[in-house]
């Protein structure tokens, strides 16, 4: 898989944000985004997200599974 993930807007709560904050969470996918700032504006979910929107928070979500970390509980 070679993308450019930088092609992604990946400001706070976009949907390559909160792929990747969920992957970090070890949450499951459950694509989402804010348009605004995360939990203070409102949350579009995935019946209302486009394509490019649903693509973005899997590429947010597949980069953190490849490069990122994962929050530690402990």
């Amino acid at each position: 898989m070679d993308k450019n993930y930088n092609q992604y807007d990946q400001r706070h709560g976009s949907p390559f944000d909160r792929g990747s904050a969920d992957s970090y969470y070890r949450r499951q996918r459950k694509p989402h985004y804010f348009i605004g700032a995360t939990y203070q504006s409102p949350e579009v979910l995935e019946s209302a997200m486009t394509q490019e929107e649903l693509e973005a928070y899997h590429a947010g979500y597949d980069w953190n599974e490849q490069f990122g970390d994962k929050k530690d509980w402990r």
